[in-house]
C-alpha cells in the first residue's frame, strides 16, 4: 500500500469519528423483509417507504430503523 493511501485511510477513520461533519441529503435503501423487500427513500428532509403501513401512517418500522441508524446524520425535523 502506498503512502498516499495510508493517509487517506487515516483521514477516513477521523471523518467516521466526527459524525457532525456528515449530513445525509438523500438516500435510497432496500430492506430485505421476511415477506417482501421494501424501498425507503430520504429526500428533502422527508421519508418515504413503499410498505402498506407507511402509506397510512407516514412512518413504519423501516423508516424508524433508519432514523436510529442515521441519528445525527439527517436533519432533526425528519426524525419527528
Amino acid at each position: 500500500m502506498d503512502y498516499g493511501m495510508i493517509g487517506k485511510i487515516d483521514k477516513a477513520k477521523r471523518y467516521a469519528e466526527e459524525r457532525k461533519r456528515i449530513h445525509v441529503n438523500s438516500l435510497t435503501v432496500t430492506f430485505e423483509g421476511e415477506n417482501n423487500d421494501h424501498v425507503v427513500d430520504f429526500k428533502d428532509g422527508s421519508w418515504k417507504c413503499d410498505c402498506d403501513f407507511f402509506q397510512t401512517r407516514s412512518r413504519c418500522s423501516h423508516t424508524m430503523a433508519l432514523e436510529i441508524i442515521l441519528e445525527g446524520l439527517v436533519p432533526e425535523q425528519a426524525l419527528e
